[in-house]
């Protein structure tokens, strides 16, 4: 009676503490977006093919090539001019993603257990921020969770049950067409079919046939995505391993010149990149797969974008004080150091990228807990009080981590003046969206036929009404290529007239940062002559200025 009254009381407190986290996610997700994805890319493309009435190429932004099943679920709500929904779709795979770790524990233990992995996961500051935004890795994380537990699912019932495997190979085709990082759960999926099949069954040629089913029918899944990408570049996965492509098409070209370009971007991978961007040394960058669980920070390339919570990694090795579940544990493990690794060599290092191990490390957290809480109670007196206090202090210590992020997070976005009517939402994207006022007297000011470059605006242009397109350099490029013009006036004419625009909107200053940073004075009084004669002011504030191009544009705005 005792020990079901604790449960209960357990049961409810932990029903509490998930209900609190989603109350709060829920008044964030009340708001207008802005985020940086979102507004670069998940809103901004399905946008753009929604002005277009179907299906646009947008060769400009390369970024819209990559898969978008996830996007396309915006579509349906920002056809009726509605940009929150977006951001309760992604939050409602996170949702989803923690009901199947709940389900898992559930079943191998109770309910209690379920509750905690939930509630371990959802709180992760990275998927409390991501479950605010209208981005694609929680659905991505969600299809890939759900093909590894269906996976596992047909491997306990003996490979009998063929649905099951169906099952995973279309959630995992599902989970490539959200995103290119499952590529990587693909490949370990299908090695694993292969590997494990055949060493349960010793069947060589049913683990083949069963491999080669799964790849199919995630191949399926995902082709309309690789059919379109090459057809229009020649390349299926555009812009990955891009030069690769560009060789095997056209290697009796310039084949020699781009597989060298391919080769010197393959071996300056990751220790080169972070001791020059970031001066870190052999054995620090070596470690970031651990560093990332105690030193990640928002919005700051070198700590990874994302925050984890340090409980995802330090309870794990505790799941294996028994062997219980070794095989789930067993594969959990290799399939998050298998992630962890591919992306740690492949992607630039980002906590977002390597989500899809963060439900099974919640998984095997859980797992730990649960064993260090019974050693504990299978001792007496002082030591098993102790013990259970302490267990029960560090899994709240960490909760309570998370419960601070989200505090502070609210406290930034401060969502409740605009959720009650007390600012507009013109105030509130103002507050958060540097370039708003920018971009709202553009389309309350310009004509429709006017064409806006984005320059060093970090590519961001969902709440831009007019046309618009920017370059993968932020502006970089284009601004390379002003100057050098601008040692001639009729050069510099001409520049300005292939750049296919009316008008430029750009951050001041980082404009003018970009300048002094890589030019000499000379060169840049020169520069800066030109601009004063040619481009004519039309808006500046808030560090955001709109510049006209007073030349004859001509161009097909459709």
């Amino acid at each position: 009676m005792i020990m079901k009254r604790q449960g209960n009381i357990t049961t409810i407190l932990l029903c509490i503490a998930i209900s609190g986290f989603l109350i709060v996610e829920i008044l964030l997700n009340l708001t207008p977006p802005i985020s940086r994805d979102a507004l670069i890319h998940h809103l901004a493309i399905p946008k753009i093919w929604l002005k277009h009435g179907g299906f646009y190429e947008i060769p400009w932004a390369d970024f819209s090539y990559f898969p978008m099943n996830i996007d396309l679920l915006y579509l349906i709500p920002l056809y009726f001019n509605n940009d929150i929904v977006p951001k309760f779709i992604h939050f409602a795979f996170g949702l989803g993603t923690g009901l199947l770790i709940y389900n898992y524990l559930k079943n191998r233990f109770d309910k209690n257990w379920g509750l905690i992995g939930f509630l371990i996961f959802f709180s992760t500051p990275v998927i409390i921020r991501l479950s605010t935004t209208a981005y694609v890795d929680l659905g991505m994380t969600f299809f890939t969770t759900a093909s590894v537990l269906a996976f596992v699912r047909w491997r306990d019932d003996g490979y009998r049950n063929a649905k099951w495997l169906l099952l995973s190979a279309v959630c995992i085709g599902l989970s490539a067409g959200s995103k290119y990082n499952a590529l990587i759960a693909w490949l370990f999926l299908n090695l694993m079919i292969v590997f494990y099949y055949s060493r349960d069954t010793e069947n060589g040629l049913g683990a083949f046939k069963s491999g080669a089913v799964f790849f199919v029918i995630a191949l399926l899944v995902v082709s309309p995505w690789y059919i379109k990408n090459y057809i229009l570049t020649e390349n299926p996965i555009y812009p990955l391993f891009d030069q690769v492509f560009r060789f095997l098409h056209h290697a009796g070209e310039n084949g020699a010149n781009i597989a060298g370009t391919a080769e010197r971007r393959w071996t300056s991978g990751v220790f080169q990149r972070r001791e020059v961007m970031f001066g870190e040394s052999f054995l620090e960058t070596l470690f970031i797969p651990i560093r990332m669980f105690f030193q990640g920070k928002d919005a700051s390339t070198q700590y990874f974008d994302g925050v984890l919570n340090p409980i995802l990694i330090i309870m794990v090795p505790f799941a294996f004080l028994t062997k219980n579940l070794n095989r789930d544990k067993i594969f959990f493990l290799l399939f998050s150091v298998f992630f962890l690794f591919m992306a740690y060599f492949l992607t630039v290092v980002r906590i977002r990228y390597i989500l899809p191990v963060v439900p099974f490390l919640a998984i095997l957290s859980v797992i730990g807990i649960k064993n260090v809480a019974e050693w504990a109670d299978k001792k007496s007196g002082i030591i098993r009080r102790a013990a259970l206090i302490g267990i029960v202090a560090v899994v709240t210590a960490f909760v309570a981590f998370n419960f601070l992020y989200l505090k502070n997070y609210f406290n930034i976005v401060q969502p409740v003046k605009y959720i009650l009517n007390q600012e507009t939402k013109d105030e509130f994207l103002s507050r958060h969206v540097g370039s708003y006022p920018a971009m709202q007297y553009i389309n309350e000011n310009l004509p429709d036929d006017v064409r806006i470059f984005l320059m060093f605006l970090g590519r961001r242009g969902y709440y831009l009404d007019r046309p618009y397109y920017h370059e993968r350099s932020f502006g970089m490029n284009t601004i390379n290529n002003m100057v050098k013009a601008s040692a001639n006036k009729h050069d510099f004419q001409a520049y300005l007239q292939s750049l296919d625009c009316t008008h430029i909107l750009m951050r001041t200053d980082l404009v003018n940062k970009y300048l002094h940073d890589n030019f000499p004075e000379k060169t840049i009084f020169r520069f800066l002559d030109l601009v004063k004669e040619y481009w004519k002011p039309v808006y500046e504030s808030n560090g955001y200025a709109v510049y006209k191009l007073p030349l004859p544009i001509y161009f097909n705005i459709s």
